[in-house]
This record gives structure tokens, sequence and C-alpha cells, in this order.
């Protein structure tokens, strides 16, 4: 019978005053919050003092007019003057474009927005000059966002736009006045107020995206969960194959299974978490696909495409974490964490864009797995599964991670496996582990 009598030993005030107890979690702890909090912070609080060559198209449709004898495009003037602007911190990125190539640019996700000068615009400048006329048409501009390049991105690009074609009005203003006035004519109040400003810059969208999309961020919060999934599948997988084969202890509430060891190599067990990995990612991306399309009715098309990349990704985090544990042991969990996590986000590009990240986390960019993820599932979600919006980088990248992972996993378990560290507990070391 079990005894009633509560067992006596070594008290929980007196392990606590052992400072040999606090030392490894208090610098684990320590040294891992003060990463994530500068890793984190240190990506999104000044985005646009760290704008780099954000793209922005210029799109000049003006067909001209001819002016006192004289064919002139004021169109053509305009944008010339906004692409040569001063920009010594090399903010914007403009691009020179026709009409079709800015839409396309919109359409593959290249461009956050573009800025466009109409085709009657020379004609309407022309009207100003016309004085004591009663309230001529106000030259227009039109910016176009992108919404599908996330809402941040869209708005910093759509904001640099309207500054852009507000400061060429005001500049067109003043040239407008001075030719008016060096004419003789006699500019009144209401005149001047309108010159002084004269370009009406209109938004509007240029790639639309459907209205269960948020705003542009599903594809960051999809992407987000198939990571999820992949790095916390993987750790339970992890786990519970230890648990299986006699090297870890169960323990639910009260209750404790210690399982007898199974004498199994370093590889071969890699072997079998891997294939875990990747056979419960068909049913984790189900789900994820499940709950987001069918349940919650997420804009989606290319249903199957998405599917299908959904697995792949999943199932190459997942691995990821396996080799990483295979490798580091203990601190493996710890290790996936800010591969996969607390490094991928802040350079995913998703939330706040690449372009207005400081160099530390664009660097990263080039191969932290967010990135390649995110830009695959937005370029099925919004840009019609185009490859060259980010679908074949994506596929591209996703292959070369797993590839590293597995190469990398394998080749660390066969040296542990040759070397002979064994992960057998001492009361089985007698049965050596078969080699791999």
């Amino acid at each position: 019978m079990p005894s009633n009598q509560t067992p006596t030993g070594t008290t929980a005030g007196r392990v606590l005053r052992n400072p040999k107890i606090w030392v490894l979690p208090t610098v684990i702890v320590g040294v891992v919050s003060l990463l994530l909090s500068l890793i984190y912070m240190g990506g999104i609080l000044t985005p646009r003092s760290n704008l780099h060559r954000m793209p922005i198209g210029l799109v000049n449709a003006d067909r001209g007019a001819v002016v006192t004898g004289q064919r002139v495009n004021v169109g053509a003037q305009l944008i010339a003057g906004i692409n040569t602007s001063p920009d010594p911190r090399n903010q914007v990125s403009w691009r020179l474009l026709g009409a079709a190539e800015a839409r396309d640019g919109l359409a593959s996700g290249k461009l956050y927005s573009v800025l466009e000068v109409p085709g009657d615009f020379t004609a309407s400048v022309a009207s100003l000059e016309s004085a004591g006329q009663k309230a001529p048409d106000r030259p227009t501009m039109t910016v176009l966002t992108n919404p599908a390049a996330g809402s941040l991105g869209s708005s910093l690009a759509t904001s640099i736009a309207q500054q852009a074609g507000h400061a060429a009005s005001t500049q067109l203003g003043r040239s407008l006045t001075d030719r008016l006035q060096a004419k003789g004519g006699q500019v009144t109040n209401a005149e001047r107020l309108l010159l002084a400003d004269p370009v009406s810059v209109k938004v509007t969208v240029g790639h639309p995206i459907g209205a269960h999309s948020g705003l542009g961020l599903s594809a960051f919060y999809y992407t987000l969960l198939l990571v999820l999934v992949g790095f916390l599948g993987g750790n339970v997988i992890s786990n519970s194959v230890d648990v299986a084969l006699g090297y870890a202890a169960s323990e639910i509430g009260p209750m404790r299974r210690q399982l007898p060891t199974v004498p199994i190599s370093r590889t071969q067990t890699l072997m079998v978490t891997s294939a875990m990995s990747v056979a419960l990612s068909v049913l984790t991306s189900s789900l994820i696909l499940l709950a987001s399309v069918a349940i919650l009715g997420m804009d989606a098309s290319h249903i199957p495409l998405l599917w299908l990349f959904s697995v792949c990704a999943s199932a190459t985090v997942g691995i990821g974490v396996q080799a990483l544990n295979a490798a580091f042991g203990g601190i493996g969990q710890l290790v996936s964490m800010f591969v996969f996590i607390a490094l991928s986000l802040p350079s995913s590009g998703a939330t706040i864009p690449l372009q207005a990240l400081p160099t530390f986390y664009r660097v990263l960019s080039y191969f932290e797995p967010m990135r390649q993820l995110t830009d695959g599932v937005r370029a099925i979600l919004y840009f019609d599964a185009r490859a060259d919006a980010g679908l074949t980088r994506g596929w591209t990248m996703m292959a070369i991670g797993l590839v590293a992972a597995l190469l990398f996993g394998f080749a660390m378990t066969r040296y542990y496996d040759r070397k002979g560290l064994h992960r057998i507990v001492p009361e089985h070391a007698e049965q050596p582990a078969p080699s791999s």
C-alpha cells in the first residue's frame, strides 16, 4: 500500500539558497530576454528613417498640348523633376515606366505605389494660365496604391508619392504665377490661392485585394501559422519520440512514467522524427487551410497550390527543427527558436517592408525562412500565383533550406554515432546502440 507520509529530504528553501541552481537559468533567461528585446524592437521603431530604395513607379501618360504656339509636355517636365529631386539618403528608387509596365509592377508586387500623370495634364495646366476665368478645372495626378504589398509598405510609398506630387505642384504653381505676372495679367486672390498648389493629387487602389485579406496582412499571418506549427510540431515530435524510446520521462500531473530504453542510433532517431514531421505537416497544413478559408472565409485562390506550398513549408521547418535538436541536444529548441522565430519574424518584410528595415535585418532576409515563405504565400494569395511575384523564390529557397537541414542534421548525427556518443542511459550501456 502507498504510504500516507510526506517524503522527507532536501527542502525548497535549501535548494533556493544554493547559488548553483540560479546560475544557468538566470544567464539563459537574461540573455534571451535582452536579445529578443533588441531584435524585435530594433526593427520597428523608425521605419521611415530606415527607408532604403523603396521602389515607386512614375508614369507620364500626358499627351502634351500646343501652348502659345509651342508644343509642350508639362507632365514630362514634372516627372523628370520628381525623378531628379535630391534624395541624399537614397530612400526612394523611382522607376520611370509606361502605364502598362507600372500596373504589371503593382500586380507582381515589385512596386509599392505608382504616381501617374494623366493624358490631359498639359491641357489642364494651360487652362490655369487664362487669367480671369471662373473655376478652371484643376490638373490632377493619381497615386495608385498596392495594399497587396502590405499595409505599412503601401502607406509609406503612398505618402512619399503624395509628398512628391504636392512638391511638384507647388513648383509648378510658382512657375505659372511668374508667367502670368510677366504677361502683365492681374492675378486675383482666388487665382493666387489656386496657383499656390494647382495640382490635385488623388489616391486610388492600383492593385485591389479582397475584403477578407486583412488589409494585406493575411499572407503574413498565414505564413506565421505554418512556421509556428512546423516549429512547435517539430519540438513536440522530438520530445514524444524521446519519451517513447525511453530517453525522457513522461510526466502528467503527479504521474511519472519512464519506458525502457530502446537502443537506437542518433541517425536512426533523426530519420524517425523527420519522417513524422513530414507526415504531420499534411494534417496541420490541411487544418490551417480549413480554418482560414472554409471556416473564417479568408480570400484565397489557387487552393491546391496553396495547400501544397503550405505542406512543404511546414515540413521544411519541422525538419529544420529536428536537425537542430539532433545536433545541439537540450539547447536545440532554443537555437531553433532563434532561427525560425526570433530572427525570422522581424526580417520577413511582411509587416514592415524590407526597404524600411535596418541593414542587419535586410541581410537576414536573404536566408531567414519567414521572408521566403511569406513571399510565396503572398504571391499565391494576392498576385495570381505569379512566379515573378515571389513564388519562384519561395520554392527555391525552401528547397535550399530543406537540403541544408538534411545535410547538417545527418552529418552531425553520423559524426556522433561514429564517435560512439550514443544516448544510451547508464543502465543500458552494455547494449550498444546499433550503427546507422
